[in-house]
């Protein structure tokens, strides 16, 4: 399942996403923005869409979209199983597919146009994750620090 979400600045930009998703017969859930709201905040979209890709995070996919994606970034990767990675060219997520086994896929739509955003979309959903030693074990490490982290805050509750 594919889940997206954006903010304001994303708007527009989801929009013609969603268009696109459908045409290629993908399956997914837009979690919002449903209307405009200059006064929206990223970060409700972030979480709640971080939240339902990790409910299964090999399975599940996410896009996320706001102007800078920076901030998108930053709120989805508090997420625990989350590996969101801010999306500029189709090369770039190529490598952070294969190599970083991204799953959340985020675009400033301040600087993306829809052409390049169908580009940088094509190559996350095409490119497959390369299960090689040294990818696993930087990805298993983040795994690692999240569960020990998620433990020492239970501790301290």
């Amino acid at each position: 399942m594919i889940y997206i979400g954006a903010d304001h600045h994303g708007f527009e930009l989801k929009a013609k996403i969603n268009e696109w998703l459908k045409g290629r017969g993908y399956v997914f859930e837009d979690l919002g923005a449903y209307k405009y709201d200059a006064w929206d905040d990223y970060t409700d979209y972030a979480i709640q869409v971080g939240e339902k890709v990790a409910e299964s995070p090999e399975k599940n996919w996410g896009i996320l979209i706001c102007g800078s994606g920076v901030g998108m970034s930053i709120a989805a990767n508090k997420v625990k199983g989350i590996r969101a990675g801010l999306g500029f060219a189709a090369d770039q997520v190529y490598v952070a597919r294969k190599d970083d086994n991204i799953n959340v896929l985020v675009l400033a739509a301040d600087s993306t146009d829809e052409l390049l955003a169908m580009q940088i979309l094509s190559k996350f959903f095409e490119t497959e994750y390369v299960k090689s030693e040294s990818y696993m074990r930087r990805v298993d490490k983040i795994a690692r620090y999240e569960d020990r982290t998620a433990h020492a805050i239970n501790k301290r509750s």
